[in-house]
């Protein structure tokens, strides 16, 4: 009589324990054809508490106002209903600002989100490191020199931030663009860009200087139709690029020889990210004006509220929408019937939390 044990799987640590994810497996078809998902139930928890929150903050901007509007007429109104008065106010002003706000806030995360992982820095944040002031740079001189109208607007954008990206790039490179080095460079850029800007308001009219400057503060007064679906195509076609970057970003972290050693093809993938990332910055920028600090703040608040690591882009996607819409309506009512541009409420909460930052790491820096 012969018999045969098979030897216990050593536990696992507390270390593995934490870095490993459930499973959910999907049956495809075809015979034994499965397809395996890892999640992480807390970033999944968080992501779906922020959704709840951002849709709460909607309902709100919706009914609230110089004109109050039931939630059912709302509902009504957004099912497609004649409701007499509240067609206007809800479909016409105050539906497109809230998708603008919300698609604006998506966009800038996720690009935050970009960054950050490429630089492997929380302050690798698109408004820090100038790629949001050479975006707004491209759209002035597109206004205020070449006198084109809205529609070439989004192209000035974009092409300014593609340059500017690609200045501090070549600036900061030197075997790699991380860290401090990507930080200062793109500082000092941002630094010298704000001062063309400025000199280009200086010598504009003063009907398109002072246009331009309420722009360049960050605005989503009078924003309609025509912006949502410029946002809605830009996510479309840049989200589902982002969201295929997820996965190799996360080995980025581990850093550029391990990854490479993993089959991580580094350079395209960084160039990739770097692509998306300036796609979502240059067009949030021509439609709402550069929003400061959105893009720094909501990734950053992501990992610390779910503790994983990676790029975190749909939660941080999600944080975005969720805090530029919050502003949007604090600068709406807070000193009613004045209203604020939201890049005035965001710089002040972005500032501080930037403040934060800095005395963070220089404390971990001196320890």
């Amino acid at each position: 009589m012969t018999s045969s044990t098979t030897p216990a799987r050593p536990a696992a640590g507390p270390a593995a324990r934490h870095r490993r994810l459930p499973i959910g497996a999907l049956r495809l078809p075809g015979p034994g054809r499965t397809l395996s998902v890892r999640w992480d139930p807390r970033a999944t928890a968080v992501g779906a508490l922020l959704a709840l929150a951002a849709a709460a903050v909607g309902v709100w901007t919706l009914t609230t106002g110089d004109f109050h509007v039931p939630v059912s007429d709302v509902l009504k109104v957004l099912a497609g209903e004649h409701v007499p008065g509240a067609d206007y106010i809800v479909g016409e002003l105050r539906l497109p600002r809230l998708l603008t706000a919300l698609l604006v806030g998506a966009a800038l995360g996720l690009s935050g989100a970009l960054f950050q992982t490429i630089a492997r820095n929380p302050l690798g944040s698109p408004d820090v490191i100038g790629f949001t002031v050479g975006s707004a740079t491209g759209a002035l001189v597109t206004i205020l020199v070449l006198g084109a109208g809205a529609a070439s607007v989004a192209v000035g954008s974009v092409i300014g931030c593609a340059v500017t990206s690609a200045a501090v790039w070549l600036l900061a490179w030197r075997g790699g663009a991380v860290g401090y080095r990507l930080i200062l460079v793109g500082i000092g850029v941002s630094s010298l860009l704000t001062a063309a800007n400025s000199y280009l308001i200086a010598r504009a009219s003063f009907n398109d200087a002072q246009s331009a400057q309420v722009w360049l503060t960050g605005s989503l007064n009078g924003r309609g139709w025509e912006h949502v679906w410029t946002m809605v195509a830009t996510l479309a076609v840049l989200g589902p690029a982002a969201v295929l970057l997820g996965r190799p970003l996360r080995m980025l972290e581990m850093g550029e020889d391990t990854a490479a050693a993993l089959g991580v093809p580094v350079r395209r993938v960084t160039s990739g990210a770097l692509a998306v990332g300036v796609g979502l910055t240059a067009l949030s920028t021509a439609v709402a004006g550069p929003v400061p600090f959105v893009a720094l703040v909501a990734p950053q608040v992501v990992r610390r509220l779910t503790r994983a690591t990676g790029p975190n882009l749909l939660a941080s996607t999600v944080m975005g929408a969720l805090l530029l819409s919050l502003s949007d309506i604090a600068a709406q009512r807070m000193l009613a019937p004045t209203q604020l541009p939201v890049g005035v409420l965001t710089g002040v909460v972005g500032g501080c939390y930037l403040v934060w930052v800095l005395a963070r790491q220089w404390r971990s820096g001196q320890g």
